[in-house]
C-alpha cells in the first residue's frame, strides 16, 4: 500500500502553524502525537449530538453513546487481535493500566514471589512494581542493559526461577527507540509459569500488535500516542486471568448487586471499569484506530522505518554526535547527545525550538537508562506517519546550528 504523505499531513491542522516564525517540525511524537481532523470531529460530534452517560439508560442518546463506546471497544479488540472484546479494559492510559495490575496483585503475591522488570523501562513500569514489592515483601529483579544499550537477554535464564510470578517489559523503549525481544522473554517466562505484561505505549502507534500471536498475559498502551485523545488507554488481559483477579476501583458500573452487607461484581470488562468512563475519549480512540487502519499499520511501520533509518544515517555524519544503541533495531525514535564539554541535551533542544523544531530532551522518565550511560539525559527525535525526510533535513540543519553555537 503506497502512502500519500501530503494528503496525510493535510489532515493535521497543527502542522500548518509556525513556531518562532518557522514552520513547525514536530518530532516529539514519543511524548504525544498530533490529532487528525477526523478524530477531532468525532469528539465534537459526541458532545454536540449524543452526549449522554452510557449503559442502563433507556433513552435514545444514552443508547447511542453506549453503542458508539462499545463499537470502539470492538475496534480496539480487532486492532490488537484480542480473542474477546471484554478482554479490553479502558483506563486513563498506560500508567493506570500498569498500576491497575500492580494493585490487584497485592492480593495475590507473597513474600516468596519474584517480579522481573528491565533496566530499559519507563518509570511507569518500574515504580509500581517497587511499591508492590515493598507492600508484599516480594523480590524485584531486573534484566540489565549491555554497554551498547540493549537488554542483556542472556541474563534472563539466571533471573527466572520457579518463584517468578510476573515479567514486565516494554516492547519499544521510550527513551532509546530500541525494539526489545519480547517473543523470547514471553516464551521463557511462560516456561516458568510466570505471567508477562507488555508495555506497548511506544509500539502500538508504529507496528502491528497481536496479543494472541505474542501470547502475552497483559498489554497496555495509551491513546494519545497513536493519534487519539489524552486521558484514555487500554489494558488487555487474558480472560481467565482477569476473572481470577479482584477489582481495582469500587463504585458504580463494576457491580452486579450491592447490599449494606456485601457486594458482588460485574463480569468483564465492567469489573475493572468503575464509574463514568471517558466516553468521548473512548470513542475518539476508536476513531484513531480507524485513522491508522485507513493507512494500514504495516504501511505506517515501513514508512517510519525509512524515516528512522534516514535520521540515523544523517546523524552519523557528525563526529560530534553520539547515537545511543545505534546498531540496535529501532522503532519510532532515535536518542543522541552532542559530545561537547558542558553541553546538556536541553541546550540543543532550546536551539532547535528557535528553529521551529520540537524534540524531547532530558531523561525521558527513564533515569536508570541515563545512569547506565552516566549521562543526565539525551535529545530524542521521535516520529509519526506525518513526518517527512524533508523535516529530518531541516532538523539536521538545526543541529548544525546547535553544534556551531555550542562547540
Amino acid at each position: 500500500m503506497s502512502i500519500n504523505i501530503q494528503e496525510i499531513r493535510s489532515q493535521f491542522p497543527v502542522l500548518t502553524r509556525e513556531v518562532n516564525g518557522k514552520p513547525l517540525v514536530y518530532l516529539d511524537n514519543g511524548a504525544t502525537s498530533q490529532k487528525p481532523k477526523f478524530v477531532l470531529d468525532v469528539l465534537d460530534e459526541y458532545y454536540e449530538k449524543y452526549n449522554a452517560n452510557v449503559h442502563r439508560g433507556i433513552h435514545t442518546l444514552s443508547q447511542e453513546a453506549t453503542d458508539k463506546m462499545e463499537e470502539a471497544r470492538r475496534k480496539v479488540q480487532q486492532f490488537i487481535n484480542a480473542k474477546n472484546d471484554y478482554e479490553v479494559i479502558f483506563t486513563r492510559g498506560t500508567t493506570e493500566g500498569i498500576n491497575l495490575i500492580s494493585n490487584v496483585l497485592r492480593e495475590v503475591l507473597t513474600a516468596e514471589d519474584e517480579i522481573i522488570i528491565t533496566e530499559i523501562e519507563h518509570h511507569s513500569n518500574i515504580v509500581p512494581w517497587q511499591i508492590l514489592c515493598q507492600r508484599t515483601g516480594a523480590k524485584l529483579k531486573y534484566i540489565p542493559l549491555t554497554k551498547e544499550g540493549v537488554l542483556d537477554i542472556d541474563q534472563l535464564d539466571n533471573l527466572l526461577t520457579d518463584k517468578t510470578k510476573l515479567v514486565c517489559v516494554n516492547q519499544v523503549s521510550n527513551a532509546l527507540g530500541v525494539v526489545n525481544p519480547i517473543e523470547t522473554i514471553i516464551e521463557k517466562a511462560h516456561q516458568k509459569g510466570a505471567w508477562v505484561l507488555i508495555d506497548a505505549a511506544q509500539s502500538a502507534p508504529h507496528t502491528k500488535v497481536d496479543v494472541q500471536a505474542m501470547d502475552c498475559d497483559f498489554l497496555v498502551f495509551s491513546g494519545h500516542k497513536m493519534y487519539g485523545p489524552t486521558g484514555i488507554g487500554v489494558l488487555y488481559g487474558k480472560e481467565d486471568i482477569l476473572n481470577s483477579l479482584p477489582p481495582f476501583h469500587g463504585g458504580g458500573e463494576m457491580i452486579k448487586d450491592v447490599s449494606m452487607e456485601v457486594s458482588t461484581y460485574a463480569c468483564l470488562p465492567f469489573k475493572f471499569e468503575a464509574g463514568t468512563p471517558d466516553i468521548a475519549g473512548i470513542i475518539g480512540l476508536g476513531a484513531a484506530v480507524d485513522f491508522i487502519n485507513s493507512i494500514g499499520i504495516e504501511t505506517i511501520h515501513n514508512y517510519e522505518k525509512e524515516l528512522v533509518d534516514y535520521t540515523i544515517q544523517r546523524l552519523s555524519e557528525f563526529e560530534e554526535v553520539e547515537i545511543y544503541a545505534k546498531d540496535a533495531e529501532h522503532s519510532g525514535a532515535v536518542s543522541f547527545n552532542l559530545k561537547l564539554d558542558g553541553v546538556h541535551s536541553s541546550d540543543v533542544g532550546m536551539i532547535l525550538d528557535k528553529k521551529g523544531i520540537a524534540v524531547r530532551t532530558g531523561h525521558h522518565c527513564a533515569q536508570p537508562i541515563m545512569q547506565h550511560f552516566n549521562i543526565p539525559g539525551t535529545v530524542r527525535a521521535s516520529f509519526a506517519v506525518y513526518n517527512t525526510k524533508e523535516e529530518v533535513d531541516i532538523f539536521i540543519e538545526g543541529l548544525k546550528t546547535a553544534i556551531r553555537m555550542l562547540g
